[in-house]
């Protein structure tokens, strides 16, 4: 026989999220009225609910709309057409496709040597006579 009552658990529930969303919601129009960027992560932290609840919540269209509008999509390219970004992040960004083009290039290097042990391997096994790992014995 099932203990408690489900019914005030469902009645419990539905008030705390009730008062969850009342929360988002007045926190919400706080960050509006201060013209305060709005976040998921930064509104639930403010309101005391989770991340989780916000994007379950039918306050995520509003947010995503607040967040959006708010936030620049991306900088416009200047007259150089650099899209603003400084000589400092164009250089890094040039050292990390350096250094990703050299990762590449190692690991398929690696690939290569791997495939050869493994010829190698299989050769010598069949050799002395022993079954490969993935044979049936």
């Amino acid at each position: 026989m099932p203990r408690g009552n489900p019914e005030n658990l469902r009645a419990a529930a539905e008030r705390k999220r009730t008062e969850a969303t009342h929360r988002a919601e007045a926190t919400l129009a706080d960050l509006v009225r201060d013209r305060q960027p709005v976040t998921f992560r930064g509104l639930a932290k403010a309101a005391g609910v989770s991340v989780d609840f916000l994007y379950r919540s039918p306050l995520r269209a509003r947010i995503e709309e607040l967040r959006a509008v708010r936030q620049p999509a991306h900088t416009e390219p200047t007259a150089n057409g650099t899209g603003g970004e400084s000589k400092v992040a164009r250089a890094l960004a040039a050292q990390l496709r350096e250094l990703k083009r050299r990762h590449r290039e190692e690991l398929a290097e690696l690939r290569r040597a791997l495939a050869v042990a493994q010829g190698e391997n299989l050769e010598l096994r069949r050799r002395l006579g022993r079954p490969t790992p993935s044979a049936p014995q």
